[in-house]
């Protein structure tokens, strides 16, 4: 009440004749609060949880709430004194009773386990940290004004006691609370003023299951926070696994009901036995609660460095995100320091896309709420329900002497842990490879809002093109190995007739020269209608299918951009401009700023003089884009500023390419492994081994942290993960019986009569890899001619790749 002084810190103290002892902290003790280690996000957070908790437990008392669940954070706008932090809510506010107990050090509601805030000290240690003076104010329906009190760092004494404050209250009807901090620390102060953004990111990935579940408003400087969503494959997607075809869904649903335990309700610990009283603070308020273990995982439509990994919850906000430790296998009976890491491993520098959203109500956390208490049997229950106690993979769990892990991380790690593009693996490719930049950007307008990427939709249709181009290369590949005409000369020498002789029946005519038809033969019946622009236009794109990594916004700051779907035409005809000239690109305007594009692979231009696609692409856009911004930039100026921004992942440098053959070995090492596994043959492939390689290899899996695979190298294929590149060369030109024939590389070799022949099959594939091989290792000094060799051997390489046929 005004006039009155709150009781911060009070315990009983000593009186005469007592055996109780005074410990009241000092008045010091409450400022050193701030010195507690928390982020300022965090801090917000922390204050943030308390107008939640209100809003669940208004939720679970099935009171009507018209006035909905808003919280409000108003960020300092300078850096003076005078500038505040605010935060309210629409709560249902409180009454003097409950104020004082709000605003006390240590105390903390009578429900450990179904509220965020969970020690009593979140408010203290989040206020002291953010600046010296605190006011908290607060009003109920019917409430005459507000109530309130005031704690000022620099003025309260070791008598632990703050004054109250009122405010007047102009609508009756008013509810809520407000946390009013000013004369804020300047570092903080100054990191609330300039970044709200980030603040809404961070709030909005934190808080993301109770705005969207629950339906919570969060606003930071009057903009609404955003829920941060996972960018997954939907429910309804499935990989095939295997020989028999295992159903495998990118979607897996965990709801896993455990035990009820025996719970204390003042210090939240779960007690071991059933008992009348807690064994650890002695209390005898104990209650039995559910455990539940649910939520989900599933697989990210792209692959990302960092950004994968399993989110944890406890109570609806994200305690852990992109957490990967159960990506780590403990051996339970082996020594410390035995982690093994088991995803990502094949194409590991490109990152993973196993994600999960998993609800640990039950499990408690530590007082800054960004990890479990790790050692707690309830941790460890929902590690064993999730991931199960054997290896990931199936091999190292056999060769550990366990059975097969069936749990739901061990089924997705089964059916996704390659990254092979297609429906095998569920990655959008372009006919050839992933196309890992583009589905990254794809998903960065996920994120963004953008309308044509909140489906899986457009990932799913590139997996499908993917597929498309593909089996016609393929079919093209089978129609050019076959003749479609019988050698007829062949037939005729074999039978002593002359090549030139007249055909049975053939009536000898004044032929047409060769190339033109006899315009006598072909008079139409009827005048042919003219096609229009238009409908040779859709009949284009009916034959020819998109091209991935050239459908993007190209265009440069200065000039504008367009956004380009691009397509490759499907057949021989060709493409033709209005006067019916032959063209490689032909563009078409659409709406807006979007246009289409279309090459003719089969152009002269591509397929005697291999020009790039997108070199005559960026010609015909460039002269678009010069007339609609005016620009006096010559061509070949407007070409290379179009093509720098917004090619940037074509660029030729030594990182890029040695990165991009260092991706391909992973691919290389992880086939030629598999087929050492599946022979047996690892063995033997390790005796060819020099010792430098051996010591090479030896170094690398320790600095990988595989120490403790190092006494086993040689009886799994799986050393050729560690070796260096050219020891696959040499290793390949060794054992090409192994290798070739389809096993990893479609070249024949075991079936070809020949010894040259066999050489010359060899010698193109120990050629490319060498060129891949050499530049994943040494890229860095390599000349632009140079460069453009390996990227070409690459390709050529990926060729060479045996596929699924």
């Amino acid at each position: 009440m005004p006039g009155q002084r709150y009781d911060l810190g009070r315990v009983p103290i000593f009186e005469e004749g007592s055996t109780s002892v005074k410990i009241t902290p000092s008045a010091r003790v409450l400022r050193m609060l701030g010195e507690i280690e928390f982020k300022e996000w965090q801090c917000v957070a922390e204050l943030v949880d308390n107008s939640f908790d209100d809003f669940t437990e208004i939720i679970r008392s099935g009171v009507n709430w018209p006035n909905g669940y808003k919280v409000s954070v108003s960020l300092p706008d300078s850096s003076t004194p005078q500038a505040q932090l605010v935060i309210r809510d629409t709560g249902r506010g409180m009454a003097y009773e409950q104020l004082e107990r709000a605003v006390r050090a240590g105390w903390s509601s009578n429900d450990m386990h179904d509220k965020l805030g969970l020690f009593g000290m979140g408010f203290n240690v989040s206020t002291a940290r953010l600046g010296k003076r605190t006011r908290v104010l607060t009003t109920r329906p019917g409430d005459t004004e507000w109530i309130g009190v005031e704690i000022d760092l620099d003025k309260i004494g070791d008598d632990f006691e703050a004054d109250d404050i009122t405010e007047p209250k102009d609508d009756p009807s008013e509810h809520g609370t407000k946390i009013i901090v000013d004369r804020l620390h300047r570092t903080r102060g100054d990191w609330l003023r300039r970044n709200g953004a980030a603040l809404r990111n961070q709030l909005g990935a934190v808080y993301s299951w109770l705005l969207i579940e629950r339906g919570f408003e969060l606003y930071v400087g009057r903009t609404r926070v955003k829920p941060v969503r996972h960018c997954r494959w939907g429910e309804d997607r499935y990989v095939e696994h295997g020989t028999t075809k295992e159903r495998i869904p990118a979607y897996i649903a965990i709801d896993e009901k455990l035990e009820d335990g025996l719970a204390c309700l003042d210090c939240g610990q779960w007690q071991l036995t059933m008992t009348d009283i807690c064994s650890d603070c002695g209390g005898d308020r104990l209650s039995e609660r559910q455990r539940r273990i649910h939520g989900w995982l599933g697989i990210q439509r792209h692959l990302d460095k960092t950004e994968y990994g399993l989110d944890f919850l406890r109570n609806g906000r994200k305690i852990l995100r992109w957490d990967k430790q159960l990506f780590t296998w403990r051996n339970p009976n082996g020594v410390a320091g035995n982690e093994e890491p088991e995803y990502p491993v094949e194409l590991a520098h490109q990152g993973g896309r196993i994600i999960g959203e998993i609800h640990l109500d039950h499990v408690p956390v530590t007082y800054q709420k960004d990890a479990f208490e790790y050692g707690d049997r309830s941790w460890r229950s929902a590690v064993e329900v999730i991931r199960g106690v054997a290896p990931l993979q199936p091999k190292r769990a056999e060769n550990a002497g366990f059975p097969e892990n069936t749990s739901p991380l061990a089924t997705l790690f089964k059916g996704f842990r390659r990254n092979d593009a297609g429906l095998r693996c569920l990655v959008p490719g372009d006919g050839r490879k992933p196309i890992h930049e583009e589905t990254r950007r794809w998903a960065a307008d996920f994120h963004k809002g953008s309308p044509d990427y909140q489906t899986d939709e457009r990932w799913w249709q590139a997996v499908q093109d993917h597929e498309a181009i593909k089996q016609r290369g393929k079919e093209t590949k089978t129609t050019a190995s076959v003749p479609s005409q019988p050698d007829v000369d062949a037939v005729l020498d074999a039978l002593g007739v002359p090549g030139d002789a007249p055909s049975s029946g053939e009536i000898a005519t004044n032929a047409a020269p060769d190339g033109q038809k006899d315009a006598t033969s072909a008079t139409p019946t009827a005048k042919e209608r003219k096609e229009t622009r238009g409908e040779r236009i859709a009949r284009y794109e009916r034959l020819s299918n998109p091209h991935p990594r050239l459908s993007r916004p190209f265009g440069h700051p200065s000039l504008g951009y367009l956004q380009v779907e691009t397509r490759l035409l499907d057949g021989e005809e060709g493409l033709r401009d209005d006067s019916g000239q032959p063209v490689p690109v032909l563009l078409d305007q659409r709406a807006g700023n979007d246009m289409t594009a279309l090459i003719d692979p089969e152009h002269d231009v591509f397929r005697l003089f291999g020009s790039d696609y997108a070199d005559l692409l960026l010609v015909e856009l460039a002269a678009v884009l010069k007339v609609r911004a005016r620009s006096e930039w010559s061509p070949s100026r407007l070409v290379a500023a179009i093509r720098s921004e917004s090619l940037k992942d074509g660029v030729l440098d030594g990182t890029t390419v040695g990165a991009e053959a260092r991706e391909l070995l992973v691919e290389v090492r992880a086939r030629m492994a598999r087929e050492l596994d599946r022979t047996g043959a690892a063995g033997k492939a390790f005796t060819h081994l020099t010792r430098d390689e051996i010591t090479a290899t030896e170094n690398q899996m320790i600095a990988s942290g595989k120490v403790g695979r190092v006494r086993d190298l040689g009886q799994e294929g799986g050393f050729l993960e560690h070796v260096p590149p050219l020891a696959l060369v040499r290793l390949v030109e060794t054992m090409p019986a192994m290798f070739l024939d389809g096993h990893v590389f479609r070249g024949p070799y075991a079936n070809v009569a020949s010894d040259s022949a066999r050489a010359l099959s060899l010698a193109r594939v120990t050629g490319y890899l060498s060129d891949v091989a050499t530049h994943g290792t040494y890229a860095a000094g390599a000349t632009a001619y140079q460069l453009q060799r390996a990227r070409l051997s690459a390709a050529l390489l990926v060729d060479e790749l045996a596929g699924d046929e």
